[in-house]
């Protein structure tokens, strides 16, 4: 379950704009250096008015333009130290090297913006063969990682939701956004991204401000989360923010609901929601997957599945949409007992980990193993930490880089009342780092929620080996008395006393007791009664238990869908010279598991007979279950494999010949040669990871051509 009120947030600003040491010295620098600049440019002025010989002036400039070079080095720093220049090192800006990514997605139809024909609208895309193809692989590796190897139970629940669903877990209420407008247009931004976007540009343009103004402007994003609508209207209006297309003035933030809200039927009596998660469908059925899985505890329910959100003002591709997929598990577990019985499988892993305490220190994301973590106190459980443990095993084989993978605990400000403890899977691309996976220890919240809500009790029950005595609180309202004195509001009246906490039920029997009488608040009537002793009973009794019934805590890992290929794209995402290194060609480096199609088959030249051939291999290939594509057209070996590597296709085999083969690596580019009837045999056992290529490089024979990378 994505946080109530916004979709998976990127680039939490809590902790991507912590303070950096480096940052603030350079600004000093900057600074210190611009006034000397200033001081030796009014030196150079009093030489020359006074008359002072050339020389003496020549050698001041000298000195003025060395000062200058050492200014702009300090610049140049400093704009590496904001915004973190290039892509992992590669020497290309993150801007480039996105578009390069973006430009190579849209022209080879991994995704297109939707209803393109009309101009589209914003936050909906269409994916193409390939996209659908590496989602749907994805998606398989998904189930077959969670679902089958962790015995889940899978469901489908309806994307129309009834609103009294929605009204029980937050949603009506509480899934907005602050949104302003545009005063003269109607044009509608979301406050925050204007607020944030203003920061972030002066951050990273105005590089003489002072060390103390850079501060000012990395609390405001550190805090952004937390400012309600009038903080954040006031701040808007301080920095004189206006609207970015028109630069007119904006109305004060105000609350907008993201749910797409429709009518159920056609007397629109009945309202529903487009639902803005998947989770909730699995909540309501707790009682029957319970009894499904034979009144046992713990369990996981999974449900991948589209969601909608009505963004106020979509961007950043596939990263921020208003329909997506999500796939999203909620394991239902004793909250007295959150051991899991295959921690020990995960617990010596080790990763990128970004605790509270050093989020909130100013230090950086370290190495962690999760063991260890657990056992200080950092993750709060063995069953959160198991799913962190899967989650991370999920995306490296996925072919997400460990390098720009990191786990980020929430801090205080992010995290729900109720909630236990809250990590974010967070994936570093040319936006920054992405929440892609959301995983919460959300304590017995939802369910308690919906069992206030709908009457019916969303429980579990441990039966005890012998009944065992306990002490139960006994709240017994005399309804004759209650009836004579509050008529017809008498049901609200006792159903309030019932609902009394241990505390509060023995602070009103010690009252009754001294005073005979005392002043009860009951919410249902919005006003506060008079209750006297003889019209209720509190009371203390022992008495013999056969079971224990209780309401389970749910641990949810969430994924975003959509954010996770996005990021797999831009990892998996190269550029190599051609042979003659007069341009650069795109390449994908998925890896088989994900790859759209897992082999290319294409005749050398055009000729019946190799043609036949290589009908016949993909015929062979389709049997194995391997997807392929054939190229038959009379373009030169070197663009066809240029084309399948900007497809990401792992393996292509050139038919040069009735008896034997080629087949190719992507990355490494080398080739092999094979019998016709062994290919398929070959490229299922590279593809399904049976063996590595550096396997099969051992049992054939490497093949040279002059013709491979033409």
């Amino acid at each position: 379950m994505i946080n109530i009120g916004a979709q998976i947030s990127p680039n939490s600003p809590s902790s991507h704009y912590h303070q950096t040491t480096t940052e603030d010295s350079l600004r000093r620098a900057l600074a210190a250096k611009q006034s000397t600049i200033d001081a030796s440019g009014t030196a150079i002025r009093q030489l020359k008015s006074s008359g002072a010989p050339k020389s003496e002036i020549d050698e001041a400039v000298k000195a003025l333009n060395a000062l200058k070079l050492e200014k702009t080095s300090i610049e140049n720093q400093l704009k590496a130290s904001i915004s973190g220049q290039t892509i992992n090192g590669s020497g290309i800006s993150r801007d480039e090297f996105r578009q390069a990514v973006v430009n190579t997605l849209e022209r080879r139809l991994f995704y297109i913006p939707a209803f393109k024909i009309y101009r589209g609208v914003a936050g909906l895309y269409d994916y193409g063969p390939p996209g659908c193809a590496v989602k749907s692989n994805v998606l398989a590796f998904w189930r077959q990682h969670f679902v089958l190897e962790e015995d889940m139970l899978e469901v489908d629940c309806p994307c129309v939701t009834p609103e009294v669903v929605l009204k029980a877990s937050g949603h009506v209420e509480k899934f907005t956004d602050l949104m302003v407008k545009d005063e003269k247009t109607g044009n509608c931004y979301r406050a925050d991204h204007l607020l944030k976007d203003f920061c972030k540009d002066k951050l990273e343009s105005d590089l003489t401000m002072s060390a103390d103004k850079a501060a000012e402007f990395k609390h405001v994003l550190a805090v952004l989360d937390d400012l309600s609508g009038e903080q954040l209207g006031a701040k808007i209006k301080e920095y004189g923010i206006v609207a970015p297309d028109t630069k007119n003035p904006l109305s004060d933030p105000y609350p907008f609901n993201l749910m797409f809200q429709t009518q159920i039927g056609p007397s629109g009596a009945s309202t529903g929601y487009m639902r803005p998660e998947t989770a909730q469908g699995i909540f309501v059925n707790f009682r029957d997957l319970y009894y499904y899985n034979g009144n046992k505890l713990p369990f996981a329910a999974a449900q991948i599945g589209q969601a909608f959100r009505n963004e106020i003002s979509p961007r950043q591709g596939l990263l921020r949409v208003r329909e997506f997929t999500l796939a999203e598990i909620e394991h239902f577990v004793d909250p007295d007992d959150k051991s899991h019985p295959k921690y020990s499988e995960v617990s010596d892993l080790e990763f990128l980990m970004f605790p509270r305490d050093e989020q909130m220190s100013g230090q950086s994301a370290k190495k962690l193993c999760l063991g260890e973590a657990v056992s200080k106190g950092i993750v709060n459980n063995q069953t959160l930490a198991y799913f962190i443990g899967r989650v991370y095993q999920f995306l490296t084989r996925l072919g997400i880089d460990k390098k720009r993978l990191r786990f980020r605990q929430h801090l205080p400000n992010e995290m729900a009342h109720y909630a236990a403890d809250c990590w974010d899977a967070e994936i570093e691309s040319s936006y920054g780092w992405i929440e892609c996976v959301g995983i919460a220890d959300r304590s017995a919240y939802d369910l308690r929620a919906h069992t206030d809500k709908s009457g019916v009790a969303l429980v579990a029950q441990e039966k005890f080996a012998e009944p065992i005595e306990v002490e139960k609180l006994v709240i017994a309202p005399v309804k004759k008395e209650l009836g004579l004195a509050f008529k017809g509001s008498q049901k609200m009246v006792v159903e309030a006393l019932e609902a009394m906490n241990e505390k509060e039920a023995m602070d009103i029997k010690a009252a009754l007791e001294t005073k005979g009488e005392v002043e009860f608040e009951v919410c249902t009537l919005q006003k506060t009664v008079t209750i006297k002793k003889n019209m209720v009973t509190i009371a203390k009794e022992i008495k013999k238990e056969h079971q224990r019934v209780f309401t389970p805590s749910v641990i949810e890992p969430s994924f975003g869908i959509g954010r996770i290929i996005y990021c797999l794209y831009e990892h998996c995402f190269y550029m190599r010279p051609s042979k003659a290194g007069d341009e650069q060609l795109n390449v994908f480096r998925f890896p088989s598991l994900v790859a759209p199609i897992k082999c290319t088959v294409f005749p050398l030249v055009q000729n019946q007979k190799y043609e036949e051939v290589a009908k016949q291999i993909s015929r062979s290939l389709t049997a194995a279950g391997i997807s392929n594509k054939k190229d038959i057209t009379g373009t030169s070996i070197g663009k066809r494999y240029a084309r399948t590597d900007e497809l990401g296709v792992p393996y292509a085999v050139t038919v040069d010949s009735t008896s034997s083969v080629t087949i190719r690596e992507r990355d490494s580019k080398d080739q092999i040669r094979v019998k016709v009837d062994e290919v398929a045999a070959v490229i299922k056992d590279v593809s399904e990871e049976r063996c590595k290529w550096a396997d099969i490089l051992q049992k054939y024979p490497l093949h040279t051509s002059a013709s491979a990378d033409e």
